[in-house]
């Protein structure tokens, strides 16, 4: 048998039994399974008011999935057609670009093809100038060689000199290699009318030092080439005032023809002083230009001269001319006579018209009466006057 009664735990004064224990122990045990209990039905209850809570909002989010569903729908059917209507305008867009494309590629190709046209026409006038500037080219290789060699140089200047004066003066005013009274034989000498002394022109100018001056290298090379340039021309200079200024044969002053404008202007910025030697040698140096308008102005000499040599031929085709004219007058008179008696006579002729139509009318109108003599009749009775020539 238990013993209830035992004591089995003590606590200060108080003694706690085995049966106290157990009913402390059952009480527990009891208050724990009705807090279980109570916990269960809690919970129960928590979870079908929980579900009840679920339910409903499950249906609130059915029916708000069903307007979406119905939202979503409108916006695809929405959607649709305006990817239709995208779909049409993008493709009249595309149309038009692509109308507008090939357009824009007809005309490109069409100033692509002018354009290469146009280059290709460009490239041919090129090639042609191309083609003459190598002939050219040539053409100054050629001039080189010339103007290298002193004689073929000394041709070239007398060519030109010739050129330019063949073309203005007229034929028997100049000659070529005229031999004076000194046996000098300038390149050419013009005959002035009404004057005897002839002017000269010297075509033999030096270039060599001026080429030398040109490929200088360095300023002392070129020094030395300018004085030989001075002094070559100098030497020139005295040779034409000595060999072709002859008192009472040629005239004061003789003519040195440059053949090249550089030159001629080179001398003129650089060598002022052997332009002055020349003036005091009484040698006027001259480019083309400047021999071209010295050949004009001798021109207009004889010109004047022709003029009067002239001057009495046309006097007398004058005189000639005004007895013409006189006798032109004369004529003139007498026809103006012929006229005015034409004139009377026609005058008179329709007179006699009339009055025959005035007699017609009184014949037609049987009026017979006496009449006065008429004066037209007894004119015509007398002989008729011949007008005085």
């Amino acid at each position: 048998m238990i013993d209830f009664d035992q004591i089995v735990l003590t606590v200060g004064t108080m003694a706690i039994s085995l049966g106290q224990a157990l009913l402390a122990v059952a009480g527990s045990v009891v208050f724990l399974l009705l807090a279980i209990a109570l916990s269960l039905f809690l919970s129960a209850r928590a979870r079908k008011e929980r579900g009840l809570e679920t339910a409903q909002r499950t249906g609130e989010l059915e029916m708000r999935l069903a307007e979406m569903a119905g939202r979503l729908q409108a916006i695809a059917e929405t959607a649709s057609g305006r990817d239709e209507h995208l779909s049409r305008t993008l493709d009249q867009r595309l149309d038009q670009i692509s109308l507008r494309m090939g357009h824009n590629m007809q005309e490109t190709t069409k100033r692509t093809t002018d354009s290469l046209r146009q280059v290709h026409e460009r490239l041919a006038v090129i090639d042609n100038a191309q083609a003459n500037i190598t002939e050219l080219s040539t053409q100054m290789v050629g001039l080189q060689n010339i103007l290298s060699n002193k004689q073929s140089r000394g041709a070239f200047g007398q060519g030109r000199m010739e050129a330019i004066v063949a073309d203005g003066l007229p034929r028997g005013s100049y000659a070529f290699q005229y031999t004076l009274s000194n046996n000098a034989r300038p390149d050419c000498v013009i005959h002035l009318p009404n004057v005897e002394s002839v002017v000269v022109i010297d075509a033999k100018f030096p270039l060599e030092a001026f080429n030398a001056l040109r490929e200088a290298v360095d300023d002392a090379a070129a020094s030395g080439h300018a004085q030989q340039v001075r002094n070559d021309v100098g030497r020139h200079v005295k040779d034409i005032s000595q060999k072709y200024l002859i008192p009472g044969e040629t005239q004061d002053t003789a003519i040195m023809f440059v053949p090249s404008e550089s030159i001629y202007a080179e001398l003129h910025e650089r060598f002022e002083d052997v332009l002055q030697k020349a003036y005091r040698a009484r040698v006027v140096i001259v480019s083309p230009n400047m021999l071209m308008l010295a050949i004009q102005t001798m021109q207009a000499i004889f010109k004047d001269a022709q003029m009067r040599e002239q001057a009495g031929l046309i006097k007398v085709e004058v005189a000639h001319l005004m007895d013409d004219v006189h006798r032109l007058r004369d004529r003139v008179t007498d026809l103006k006579k012929h006229f005015d008696l034409a004139h009377r006579d026609i005058e008179k002729i329709e007179i006699s018209s009339q009055k025959v139509s005035k007699r017609g009318l009184k014949i037609e109108q049987l009026d017979f009466e006496g009449e006065a003599p008429d004066p037209d009749m007894q004119d015509a009775a007398a002989p008729p006057k011949l007008a005085a020539e």
